[in-house]
């Protein structure tokens, strides 16, 4: 959460609630760490290892400087929303983060990681999310911006024994 009197980012402690919890930072690079860490906090509390939290909290580290590089072209003055909260599906409970922004607008099927087999840094981030996530998907807002829709289920009894 931006403190809007003094532009810092607040320390958010994450306790176990159904409730999505709500974040809006600016995309200054420096409040990635706070994203991350009310993240991978929520996975904690909500059944998740504390190494899943942290694989998750990277896929989030990777959308959100995502959006500041592309999104927001690094302009550190904009706004960034995102709600975690736990999702049920076909009877699976996970992890639902909802990353959305008001930058710029791309078709979500052009949307890619590159090559693996491609030698040079960067443009790892969307291989990076698809591979620790079990779903990622894009949308164009009405209202301008990109909302990125992010899952990961807890892991069965049988395969966190694997």
């Amino acid at each position: 959460m931006l403190d809007k009197g003094t532009g810092n980012a607040l320390v958010i402690q994450v306790r176990m609630f159904m409730e999505p919890v709500k974040i809006t930072v600016s995309s200054d690079p420096s409040h990635i760490a706070t994203v991350r860490s009310a993240v991978e906090s929520f996975g904690d509390h909500h059944g998740f290892s504390r190494e899943q939290s942290e694989k998750i909290g990277l896929a989030v580290n990777e959308a959100v400087s995502n959006v500041i590089r592309h999104g927001y072209l690094g302009d550190v003055h904009q706004e960034i929303a995102v709600t975690i909260g736990m999702v049920e599906n076909d009877g699976k409970k996970g992890i639902k983060v909802v990353i959305r922004d008001h930058g710029l607008q791309v078709d979500p099927d052009s949307i890619k990681g590159r090559d693996l087999e491609e030698v040079r840094p960067g443009g790892l981030g969307v291989h990076i999310m698809k591979s620790i996530m079990d779903e990622v998907s894009y949308r164009c807002r009405s209202q301008g911006g990109m909302e990125l829709t992010m899952i990961k289920f807890l892991p069965s009894a049988r395969e966190s024994t694997i």
